[in-house]
């Protein structure tokens, strides 16, 4: 019997400051993908790159969802997110 497959949903800090919002299966490889430049266009010109939040999802579309839904926050927002408890 196999484990189930988490799918996460990620805030990377730039090194500009900004902040990236992502999904993947396994979050260190996803950022060392980042850092290897092989990422998402917006963040190849702001490496590095440390992820600094996630949430563990069942399903891909849910760490989507919760993407989309983050994406459309303003940066303090998410700034608000990282803090929290």
């Amino acid at each position: 019997m196999s484990l189930p497959a988490f799918h996460f949903f990620y805030l990377a800090r730039c090194s500009d400051g900004s902040l990236y919002a992502g999904t993947a299966k396994n979050l260190k490889e996803r950022e060392a993908r980042h850092n290897e430049g092989k990422g998402a266009k917006y963040t190849r010109s702001r490496l590095p790159v440390r992820f600094v939040y996630s949430e563990k999802f069942r399903t891909l579309p849910a760490a989507r969802r919760r993407e989309a839904e983050v994406k459309k926050w303003k940066k303090e927002e998410k700034e608000r997110l990282i803090v929290r408890p």
